[in-house]
């Protein structure tokens, strides 16, 4: 008997980006899902498949957000593009349910995810599926989201909809799917909580379960994402697992082959590249050039333009585009201390400000929260930021393996104003901090205070646990990059300046 198999082309992540361009310019760059869905390649035994986190996170994103006012772009875009399923990326909640309806309702693509159900009831809002192939395949299709939505999400955006456990969800769709499905098949908007290569422990939240799905349950294929971090295709305790990078800088083909009992998997990761489908830019070239001049509208002007330099020398001497962001966020909030973090990839401001450079600036939906601290809470936050430094066997400054690998994670240290602080590198982690001086004061550890966190970073994200269960003193229900606006509007260029105030000892020479 011939083998019956399945095609599968995976995307996830694609934050808005679909023309091949990064919005720093209108250049074409091998990026975008245009680039990626111009090499599907779809019969009746395939399935396009895309993991969440498409809604928001670039201009064009913002552009249809602020302008159009709903997402019935992208479903055309998706149509367009061939796609069968997709699952919800905590991202796409964003704008609200009715953005997100307005989306779904006119995506031809099935949107599948198990614990995403109405406030009030237990019945998934969008179940698993069954399809059927053309070769007669039964293919199980179970799609989960990270629960951490429910921290990361402004109240009122879920507020009709309730985010459960998404491993118990997936549990239960699986034995239902089991027995009538010849491959089943589980798209997870959520990563790895363990290093693959050497099972070790990477996260201690339940943000991401990837690695509990495979141990405990028996899909066949695990699509992930969230991670924005390639893994190739791999088995992982009898289950097949792969992850895209972000921003359709890649797609992920997988190939399943079914010969009685026996069943072959494999993949390739594809680069994006080569010509997109000029039919699909000249459909949607007035969206295009509509975001590309509302992104060139000039916002305001800085006293000198805040350049980037390599995320060590920033994190170890300071940065002026932090200290702007501390800058706004005490200023919004009224709070004594702030702190906040930057762009793996940084690309500062330059003096005269377009609406484009201040998106891909600040590209997150983050609102604020001022949180009340004590000392000892202050302390274990400096000291998870201090963990990012180590040094070569040459005693030079570099980046600790653990803000690195398995993924490159510089967003995940901070920057502090309102405290002047000293890291002192030769220590162990966890003792590095030795000085922590508030209006001149040593800060002791029960001294209270209050701090401004973007709503990512004040639910503990990233290793800053301390944060967890603080008293939350304000919310502010305003996007962060809207705060900066309005900042430029008040300050022009006559911003106040204001520098963080730490050191990082011994002194040694860094490597970029």
């Amino acid at each position: 008997m011939a083998d019956k198999k399945l095609t599968v082309y995976f995307t996830s992540d694609l934050h808005g980006y679909i023309s091949p361009t990064d919005y720093r310019s209108r250049d074409e760059r091998d990026i975008g899902l245009f680039k990626c869905a111009s090499r599907f390649e779809k019969d009746g035994n395939t399935l396009v498949i895309d993991g969440g986190d498409l809604l928001q996170g670039s201009p064009l994103g913002a552009f249809c957000h602020d302008t159009i006012g709903d997402g019935r772009a992208f479903a055309g875009i998706m149509n367009r593009c061939g796609y069968d399923y997709v699952t919800l990326g905590n991202h796409d909640f964003n704008f609200g349910t009715d953005y997100l309806d307005s989306y779904l309702g006119n995506l031809n693509a099935r949107c599948v995810c198990e614990n995403v159900s109405a406030k009030n009831g237990c019945a998934p809002l969008y179940p698993a599926r069954i399809h059927t192939l053309e070769n007669g395949l039964r293919v199980g299709i179970v799609g989960i989201v990270t629960d951490y939505v429910n921290i990361w999400e402004r109240p009122e955006h879920i507020a009709s909809i309730r985010i459960s456990d998404p491993i118990p969800a997936a549990a239960a769709a699986l034995e239902k799917l089991k027995s009538i499905s010849d491959v089943t098949l589980c798209i997870y908007h959520g990563g790895f909580e363990r290093d693959l290569a050497t099972g070790r422990v990477l996260s201690a939240t339940h943000e991401n379960v990837a690695y509990r799905i495979c141990q405990e349950l028996d899909f066949d294929i695990l699509l992930t994402g969230h991670q924005h971090m390639s893994v190739p295709g791999q088995t992982l305790f009898g289950t097949f697992v792969v992850q895209p990078s972000d921003r359709g800088q890649e797609f992920i083909r997988v190939e399943a082959a079914l010969s009685g009992e026996e069943k072959r998997i494999t993949s390739e990761t594809v680069p994006a590249h080569g010509a997109c489908r000029r039919e699909w830019l000249e459909e949607f070239s007035e969206m295009e050039h509509g975001a590309q001049n509302w992104l060139d509208e000039v916002i305001g002007t800085l006293p000198h333009a805040l350049t980037p330099d390599t995320p060590l020398r920033m994190a170890s001497e300071g940065n002026a585009l932090a200290d702007l962001f501390n800058a706004v966020q005490l200023w919004a909030s009224g709070a004594q201390l702030s702190a906040t973090s930057l762009a793996n990839d940084v690309a500062g401001l330059p003096k005269t400000v377009r609406r484009r450079d201040l998106l891909i600036a600040y590209p997150y939906t983050n609102t604020l929260a001022v949180l009340e601290i004590t000392g000892k809470v202050l302390k274990a936050a400096l000291e998870r930021s201090a963990e990012y430094f180590s040094r070569g066997e040459d005693g030079r400054l570099c980046v600790s393996d653990v803000f690195l690998r398995p993924k490159v994670e510089h967003y995940n240290y901070d920057y502090y104003a309102g405290v002047s602080y000293v890291y002192d590198i030769s220590r162990p982690v966890g003792e590095r901090v030795t000085s922590m001086r508030v209006n001149g004061q040593d800060v002791r550890e029960e001294d209270t205070f209050t701090i401004c966190l973007n709503s990512y970073r004040a639910s503990g994200t990233g290793g800053y646990d301390g944060y967890v269960g603080c008293p939350i003193v304000r919310e502010i229900g305003t996007e962060m990059s809207d705060l900066i606006l309005d900042y430029f509007k008040q300050y022009g260029d006559a911003m106040p300046e204001r520098r963080s105030d730490f050191r990082v000892l011994p002194p040694v020479r860094s490597e970029g």
